[in-house]
Parts: C-alpha cells; sequence; structure tokens
C-alpha cells in the first residue's frame, strides 16, 4: 500500500465526540483518537460509521499539555475509512477522517 498522508501525524490519544448529522437528528458517539494530523484523524468508536459520513468532532487537549486549562478542538470533515478492530476482546471501528475545517475553542463553549 502506497503512503498517501502529506501531514505529519502525531500518535495522540485524546478524547474525542463524534456528531454524525442524520436526516432526523444528531447521534453522539465518544471514542479515542490513535493519531491525528493538520488534514486528518484515526480513532477508535465501539458503533458502526459509515465511509463517506459527515462528521462534526469535538476533541478535548488536556490542561496538561495546554499549560493551564483545556483547549477543545472542534472539526468538521469526512470518514474516508472504516475497518473492523478487535481490542481486548472487544469488537470496535477504526475510522480514518479527512478534517475539512477546525476551529480552536477554550473553555467549556465547545461542549454545547
Amino acid at each position: 500500500m502506497t503512503e498517501r498522508r502529506t501531514a505529519r501525524r502525531y500518535d495522540l490519544s485524546l478524547p474525542i465526540i463524534i456528531r454524525i448529522p442524520t436526516e432526523r437528528q444528531i447521534e453522539s458517539q465518544e471514542g479515542k483518537t490513535r493519531d491525528i494530523s493538520t488534514r486528518g484523524l484515526y480513532f477508535v468508536i465501539e458503533q458502526d460509521m459509515e465511509q463517506g459520513s459527515e462528521l462534526d468532532i469535538t476533541l478535548t487537549l488536556p490542561a496538561e499539555i495546554m499549560h493551564g486549562s483545556e483547549v477543545f478542538v472542534r472539526a468538521f470533515g469526512k470518514v474516508v475509512r472504516v475497518e473492523r478492530r478487535n481490542e481486548d476482546g472487544t469488537a470496535r471501528m477504526g475510522v480514518a477522517a479527512v478534517i475539512e475545517r477546525y476551529d480552536i475553542i477554550r473553555g467549556e463553549a465547545a461542549r454545547a
């Protein structure tokens, strides 16, 4: 398989909230990132997800690495790859997504 990444990836395990807009409502799921760059991320969740799905993502950068207070990154993107994973005997979904745009938000405003 040919490497197609153009941005450097960082191995980071961060809490993530994924919102998937649907016709009737917005479903919310929680997971953890595995790696992240300015153009995309890979995360693991328990629920199924489809390639091509639009995503509303909130990442939490902990106070320990942000020198004092949590910082939230609100990103919008699209699923480009989904793969089934087995971690510690539990079935999970590994999801690669491209980030189309993002905003950095300090404080509790991102959780709304």
